[in-house]
């Protein structure tokens, strides 16, 4: 979230910044309802003045035995008494209204980050792994599923409807797996801190990392005594998260932290929910893109001289995961047109899928500066001087779902049974492959 002393100060930049996401400059709009508060504000305080003042030119005037300069000055005083609820609603209007158009504004993207329209656009950084060749044609991982009788999406259908599904045995154990070979991996070894937090959030902590307002229509929303299956339209009590970012970032929240706690690194294995209400007809079969999925998330807290190398370094860790998988995958830079609202930079790494024969995104990675912070009022307390805001930054370490999509294309055998990846085999009790029955 922008302050808009800043943008007073850079509008120019400002605007640039816009545009090269391909939006309309702002920056006259907003100094417009700026002016606006500032002039809401000025002249309740005004009237306060006056008020007071008049109060005392009431006592003076009955002193000095003029009545009818005490009564003419009894009727100002009421009159600003009887035009005070117009003038407060004024000011809260003002405010909310400039309020509500920053809350709408996405980041501004790095220098580094390419110039774009879409995903077209974005940059291939680099590639790793080999994709197999096979002697035989590979199948996509919902038909090896059912094929093994472990991946049932209509009995899923008849419980919840679309986007959902059910899976079994060793299957849902392969599943599990790869969630607890992420969190060890990235507690042993990257040194994050495991988290479990709560799944229903508040209107508070989906704005603070910017789900609210402009995403309601992606989310779950919960209210008491029953929930909503369809994206909120109404006032919720609580949301649904979709995706542990939400939880996890807003622990920093209304908190100072000391500078030598930063970088706090943390992650969470949680399911997450999304309404994917602008994804009609795109990924419907299968578990690329479902309400409900299970996901490894890291989130990091750190100073602003921090967060680059950190970026770097989080995404590294979500390679780590997709290197001992054995998985192929490339890592792409989002492009203006393509990166997330809160994200200063973004890299997905995107896994090849031989049943789809292309790469499919399985982790995204952003920096977000101290946009969230600011949404938060998450701060640090440096050695010298006053509080500072954080910088913020989140990603998947991995989507457990469309990782178990990986390993069941990728590890694929003629005869429709799955091999075990190594180093989840220790996690699967020893079971080197999966087959029907």
């Amino acid at each position: 979230m922008y302050d808009i002393k800043w943008i007073r100060e850079n509008r120019e930049t400002f605007d640039k910044s816009r545009e090269r996401r391909g939006l309309e400059p702002l920056a006259a709009t907003l100094l417009a309802l700026d002016d606006a508060r500032r002039a809401a504000i000025g002249k309740l305080q005004a009237a306060q003045e006056r008020r007071n003042a008049a109060s005392k030119e009431i006592g003076a005037a009955m002193q000095a035995k003029d009545q009818a300069k005490a009564e003419a000055l009894k009727a100002e005083v009421a009159t600003i008494k009887e035009e005070w609820p117009q003038m407060e609603a004024a000011e809260r209007e003002a405010i909310a209204a400039l309020d509500e158009a920053l809350s709408e504004i996405p980041n501004a993207p790095l220098e580094s980050v390419p110039d774009g329209k879409d995903e077209n656009d974005n940059v291939e950084v680099s590639r790793w792994g080999e994709p197999r060749k096979f002697d035989f044609t590979p199948k996509e991982h919902f038909e090896l599923g059912e094929g093994l009788g472990l991946m049932d999406f209509e009995a899923a259908t008849r419980l919840s409807g679309a986007r959902f599904v059910v899976n079994k045995g060793k299957l849902a154990r392969l599943e599990r797996a790869l969630a607890q070979f992420m969190l060890d991996l990235h507690t042993d070894q990257h040194g994050y801190q495991e988290v479990n937090p709560p799944l229903l959030m508040r209107d508070e902590a989906m704005f603070g990392t910017a789900q609210l307002p402009k995403f309601r229509e992606d989310q779950f929303s919960v209210t008491a005594g029953r929930c909503s299956v369809e994206s909120a339209r109404d006032q919720a009590n609580y949301w649904l998260i979709p995706t542990a970012e939400v939880p996890l970032t807003n622990l920093a929240g209304g908190q100072i932290l000391d500078e030598a706690q930063l970088p706090l690194r943390m992650t969470a294995g949680t399911y997450c929910f999304r309404a994917e209400a602008g994804a009609a007809g795109r990924d419907t079969r299968g578990m690329i893109r479902q309400h409900q999925f299970f996901k490894v998330e890291l989130v990091s807290i750190t100073t602003p001289e921090q967060s680059l190398e950190e970026h770097e370094r989080m995404t590294g860790c979500a390679e780590r995961v997709l290197q001992l998988l054995e998985l192929p995958y490339r890592k792409v830079a989002l492009c203006t047109g393509d990166m997330g609202f809160a994200s200063q930079k973004t890299y997905d790494l995107e896994v090849w899928l031989p049943g789809q024969g292309k790469y499919r995104e399985i982790s995204s990675c952003s920096v977000c500066g101290d946009f969230q912070a600011r949404r938060m009022n998450a701060r640090y307390r440096p050695k010298e001087g006053g509080p500072r805001f954080v910088h913020t930054l989140n990603g998947s370490g991995v989507a457990v779902g469309r990782a178990l999509v990986a390993v069941l294309e990728n590890y694929q055998q003629a005869d429709g049974s799955i091999e075990a990846p190594k180093v989840l085999r220790p996690y699967m009790g020893g079971v080197e492959l999966i087959s029907r029955g």
